[in-house]
C-alpha cells in the first residue's frame, strides 16, 4: 500500500475504532451535556436560548407546520431515535432476549417494578396539583448511558447480566413510549390520527406483499409522522409504529445465500481477481454487484435499517438532543431546587425507586417460580445493575419537557435528572466493579 494511504489509515483508525465502540454513545452524550451546561452558564447563554427558539417551518399550500428549533429536535430528530428503538424492540421480540417467555419474564417483571415504584414514590412526594404530572419522569432508563457504564467493565461482567440490562432497558422504552402516548397527549385531532393509522396499515400491507424498498417506507413514514404531528398524539409513537411494519424476513434463506455467494466468488476467481487498488473491469464489477444484491436479499430490511441508523442516532440525534435539553442555568441554589417537590420526587424516584422496584419485582418473579436469575449472575450483581437503572437522562429529559409548561419546574426537573443520573452512574459503576472483582474474564 502506498505510504500516503498508510498515513491516512493511521489517522482515521482511532476514529473508526471509537465509532465502533459500544461506549461511544455514552461518551457523546456526556460531551454534548457538558457543552450545553457550559454554554448555558457562559456570557453567550442568550445565544443558546435564542438559537433554540429560532422558528422554522414547512409550508405547502394550506398545510403548514411551524416549530422552534428546539421542537424540531424533540419532535423531529427524536422520531429517528424512537424509530430505531422500535426496530430494536421488534428484533428483540422476534429473535432476541424477548423472543421466548422464559427469557423475557425476568426483565419484563423487573422493568414493570422499575416503572411502578419510582412513579409511586414521585406521587407520594410530589403529588400536588401543580407537580403530579411529572410522575412519568423517573420511570425511564437511559440505555446508552446504562450499557456504557456496564461495558466499561465488560471483560468481567457475565454475559447474562448484559443481556438482562439490555432487555430491561428495551421493556423500559416500551413502557415510556406508552406513557408518552397515553398520558402526555392533551388534545387529539381524530381526522389526522385516522390518516396516520391508515398509512401505517398501508405500510404493514406492503410488508405482507413483499415490498422491501427502504425509500417506500421512508416516504410513507414521513407522511405518518406529519399526520401524527397534526393529530396531537406525540409523533414518537408514529416512529415506533412505523418500525413495526418494516420487513423482518430475508428474501433468500441462509443456505441459499451462501451457495449463491460461493458460486459468484468462484466465478470471480475464474474471470480473474482485481489487481491492486485500481478500477474493476466490467465483468468483475458485474460479479461484485451480483454478490451485493445477494447479500442484500439475505439481509432483513429491519436489520439493515437499524445498522444504518444507529450511527446517525449515536453521533447526531442523541448529542443534539442533549445539547438542546441539558442546558441549565446553575446560578440558582441547589438547596432551593430541592425545596421543589418535583426535584425531590425525581431524585427519590430514580435513586431509590428504580433499584428498589427492579430488585423487589425480580425477587418476586424468582421466588414464585416465574423466572430464574441469568446464568453466572448473583443478586449482588443484579442489584448493581438495578442502580444503573436510575440513569434516566435522555427519556427523563424528554418526558420532563412534555410534563411541565412552567419554566421553574422544568429547570428543577432537569437539575434533578442530571444529578440523579450522575449519582446513579457513579454508584452503579462502583457496585459493578466490586461485585464482579472476582469474576472470571469473559471474551467480548
Amino acid at each position: 500500500m502506498p505510504k500516503k494511504e498508510e498515513k491516512i489509515d493511521r489517522l482515521v483508525m482511532p476514529f473508526q475504532m471509537f465509532a465502533k465502540n459500544k461506549v461511544a454513545g455514552a461518551v457523546m452524550l456526556i460531551l454534548a451535556t457538558t457543552i450545553a451546561l457550559i454554554w448555558a452558564n457562559s456570557p453567550w447563554k442568550e445565544l443558546y436560548y435564542q438559537t433554540l427558539d429560532t422558528h422554522a417551518g414547512i409550508h405547502i399550500g394550506r398545510f403548514q407546520v411551524d416549530k422552534t428549533l428546539h421542537e424540531w429536535i424533540n419532535h423531529g430528530l427524536m422520531s429517528i431515535f424512537f424509530f430505531v428503538v422500535g426496530l430494536e424492540i421488534k428484533r428483540e421480540i422476534l429473535a432476541g432476549e424477548l423472543s421466548t417467555v422464559r427469557m423475557a419474564t425476568l426483565p419484563i417483571v423487573a422493568a414493570i417494578g422499575g416503572m411502578l415504584v419510582p412513579a409511586s414514590i414521585y406521587l407520594l412526594l410530589a403529588g400536588g396539583p401543580e407537580s403530579m404530572q411529572g410522575w412519568g419522569i423517573p420511570m425511564a432508563t437511559d440505555i446508552a448511558f446504562a450499557l456504557g457504564i456496564l461495558l466499561l467493565f465488560s471483560s468481567r461482567v457475565p454475559t447474562g447480566l448484559k443481556i438482562f440490562l439490555t432487555a430491561l432497558a428495551i421493556v423500559d422504552d416500551i413502557g415510556a413510549i406508552l406513557v408518552v402516548a397515553v398520558f402526555y397527549t392533551e388534545t387529539i385531532v381524530f381526522q389526522s390520527l385516522l390518516v396516520g393509522a391508515g398509512l401505517i396499515l398501508i405500510s404493514a400491507f406492503a410488508n405482507r406483499l413483499g415490498v422491501r424498498n427502504a425509500v417506500f417506507y421512508f416516504v410513507v413514514g414521513t407522511f405518518v409522522w406529519l399526520a401524527f404531528l397534526r393529530s396531537g398524539v406525540h409523533a414518537t409513537l408514529a416512529a415506533v409504529l412505523m418500525a413495526m411494519t418494516i420487513p423482518a424476513r430475508t428474501r433468500v434463506d441462509g443456505v441459499g445465500l451462501v451457495n449463491r455467494v460461493e458460486a459468484m466468488l468462484a466465478k470471480l476467481h475464474r474471470k480473474g481477481l482485481p489487481e491492486g487498488f485500481g478500477m474493476l473491469d466490467k465483468s468483475q464489477q458485474k460479479t461484485l454487484t451480483q454478490i451485493g444484491i445477494s447479500v442484500s436479499e439475505g439481509t432483513a430490511p429491519l436489520q439493515e435499517l437499524e445498522r444504518l441508523q444507529v450511527p446517525l442516532v449515536t453521533f447526531l440525534v442523541m448529542p443534539l438532543f442533549a445539547l438542546a435539553n441539558a442546558g441549565l442555568d446553575l446560578s440558582g441554589s441547589f438547596t432551593e431546587t430541592l425545596r421543589d417537590p418535583v426535584a425531590l420526587g425525581i431524585l427519590a424516584g430514580l435513586l431509590v425507586g428504580k433499584p428498589l422496584g427492579i430488585v423487589s419485582f425480580s425477587l418476586l418473579a424468582v421466588k414464585v417460580g416465574w423466572a430464574s436469575l441469568p446464568e453466572n449472575v448473583n443478586w449482588t450483581q443484579l442489584t448493581a445493575v438495578s442502580v444503573l437503572g436510575g440513569i434516566g437522562f435522555t427519556m427523563s429529559l424528554f418526558v420532563s419537557g412534555l410534563a411541565f409548561d412552567d419554566q421553574a419546574h422544568q429547570e428543577h426537573a432537569k437539575l434533578a435528572i442530571l444529578t440523579a443520573s450522575s449519582l446513579a452512574a457513579v454508584a452503579g459503576g462502583i457496585l459493578i466493579m466490586r461485585s464482579t472483582a472476582n469474576s472470571p474474564l469473559e471474551e467480548d
